[in-house]
Order: C-alpha cells, then structure tokens, then sequence
C-alpha cells in the first residue's frame, strides 16, 4: 500500500508554490498615475493600493466587481474557563442575526456593495480547551484549512476576512504568546468586555495553553492546530487560496491576523497580497502589525471582529480604484502638465 503524507504536507507544498506579484502590471498602473490631472503622487496610498491590486491581480486595469467579506465562525472549549464576557451560545445567535441582516457586518456591506457568506464551522462542536488538550486533531486542522480554500470559489477578485467565535481573543493571544514569546499579558486584551476578573482568567488560560503544549510548537501549523480553532484554520485556508488565486485579500482585526501570522510564520512573504484593513482597540494588535509588517488603513478603535474593520477599509480602496480608473488624464482634460524645469 502506498505510504500516506501526513495531512500537512499538501499545506507546505502549496506555499512553495505560491505566485508572486506581476511587476509589469504595477508599472503599468504607475504609468497611468503619472498623466492623471493631479500632482504626482497627491492620493498617497491610495495610489499605491491600485498598484497593489494590478500588481496581485496580474492586471495592467485592475478591478473589484466580485468583492467577498467570508466570515468564519467557530466555538471554542477554552471559554469553559471564564476568558469571555459572553457565553459560547452567542456564537451562533450571532449567525442567526447575520442571516437576518441585523449585524455591524451587514450595514456595512449594504453601504458598500459587499458580497457577505457567513461560515458555520460546526458550532455545535467546540474546538478542544486548549488549557488541556490540542484544539483540533491533524486530519481536522487540515480539513478545516482546505474548507476555507474551497470557500471563495466563484470568480471573487477581493476578500474580506472576518470571523466570530467567543472566546476566540484568547485563542488569538494564545498564538502570539507562541509565535512571538513575551509574556501572556502581552497578548490577551479584553477581547468583549471582560472586567479585570475575566482578564486574569483569560491571562492564567493563555498561559497554561502555552505551558501545556510547549515542545511542540515549533512548527506554525502546530501551533494552529494546537492552540487555534476551525476559524483560525479556515481563514488561513482562505488566505492561501487567494494567493494561488492571485486574489487580493484584506484583514480584518486581532484574530484574523492570528491565521494570518500562522502562514507568515511558515513563509515571510505569504502575506504579500494582504492588506491590513485596519488596527484594532485589542491592545496587542497594533504590535502584531509591526510583526507582519503591516500598516492599516484606518485606526477606528474598533474591536467587534465579523470582518467589519475589513469591510470599511474596502469603502477605501473602491475609491482608490475609483479613482485610477475614473479619472481624467491631463490630455483627456486639456489640463496643462507638469512644466518641465
């Protein structure tokens, strides 16, 4: 019988793989920049993010006609130790709120001409207490990351990435904490609300989780599939596949990011194509984006998750694109250049 890889092989071999930017394609959009009727250099970013996409698109004329927010949800056996102001059931009230259209998520959305799929990574089944045990087993880990890959099929050229999952903060902080040494209070915030109480559990479970599992986590995707859950996973399935895909992707906060250090830990550059949508109110995020070496688009103090931090920064990047491609050229104009000296 042939010998079977083990289920993380086919993860590590993809990101050997992975493409990179089409440097003629930013030139042409720099190209293009250099005669619109302002001053060279006068939008700032927002040039350069319509460089960005071109140049991940592989696209002299980027666009975003099918942009996506996937939001990820999964539940957590961690918050048995009292880390999160919430109980576990909110979870999946919140599913039932985005589907009703009630949720932060879906206003923004609407605002925006955002497509919205909502993830169940089977709520009903908690990820392990990561205090005590591994949160998913290998084949599970990997079988949540290859969900997330298939979950932006359908010709989508931008993602958003959100999620929900109560007590996912202290899951997020958990992998910092592994990844990135320090202290545990370094990492954990107080995710949604907790009182000081609550954040010295959340402190005492980060801590114990890294001490449980120490000598094993050398490897990012033990790390993940250790001290994660189906979220963190999937999102970083999603991320992967984008880039294969040749996919823009934006960020969302605290956690999101935590998928995403997963795959920057494997390789420096598997976030290349990522945009950090913004800087959370999660304390530690800010220090998690120099990290990645990620500037955000906007800093808004928000902490809510769902992909919504994703989501408003798109408000900026349709009007970077908006701009590339709406407007005149001196000569369309008959606007005087730039006289030469």
């Amino acid at each position: 019988m042939p010998v079977q890889k083990p289920p993380f092989d086919s993860i590590r071999a993809l990101i050997a793989l992975m493409p990179g930017e089409s440097e003629a394609s930013r030139q042409a959009v720099r190209a293009r920049q250099a005669v619109l009727t302002k001053p060279q250099g006068s939008l700032g970013r927002l040039e350069d993010i319509a460089g960005f996409l071109a140049a991940w698109q592989a696209k002299p004329e980027p666009t975003i006609d099918r942009p996506l927010v996937a939001v990820f949800a999964g539940n957590h056996g961690v918050v048995d130790n009292g880390v999160s102001a919430y109980p576990a059931s909110v979870t999946r009230a919140m599913l039932d709120n985005f589907t009703a259209g009630g949720a932060a998520i879906n206003q923004i959305c609407a605002a925006y001409g955002l497509g919205l799929k909502v993830f169940d990574l089977a709520l009903d089944v908690p990820a392990k207490d990561i205090t005590k045990a591994a949160a998913l087993e290998e084949k599970e880990a990997a079988a949540t990351f290859a969900f997330g890959m298939e979950a932006i099929a359908g010709e989508v050229d931008l993602l958003c990435l959100g999620e929900m999952g109560i007590g996912n903060t202290t899951i997020a902080a958990a992998i910092y904490h592994a990844l990135y040494g320090g202290s545990a209070a370094d990492w954990a915030g107080r995710g949604t609300g907790v009182d000081d109480l609550g954040l010295a559990r959340k402190i005492a479970a980060v801590e114990a989780a890294v001490a449980y599992h120490k000598g094993n986590l050398s490897d990012p995707l033990e790390v993940m599939r250790r001290l994660g859950g189906r979220e963190i996973a999937a999102i970083a399935g999603a991320i992967l596949a984008a880039r294969m895909e040749r996919i823009p992707v934006v960020l969302d906060g605290y956690v999101v990011c935590a998928a995403a250090a997963i795959l920057h830990a494997l390789d420096k550059t598997a976030l290349d194509h990522c945009i950090a949508g913004h800087v959370s109110a999660e304390g530690a995020h800010k220090e998690v984006l120099r990290r990645l070496g990620k500037a955000p688009l906007l800093d808004l103090g928000l902490r809510l998750g769902e992909g919504s931090g994703a989501a408003l920064a798109f408000g900026v990047i349709k009007a970077a694109m908006a701009c590339h491609t709406g407007m005149a050229t001196f000569e369309d104009a008959k606007v005087a250049g730039k006289m030469e000296e």
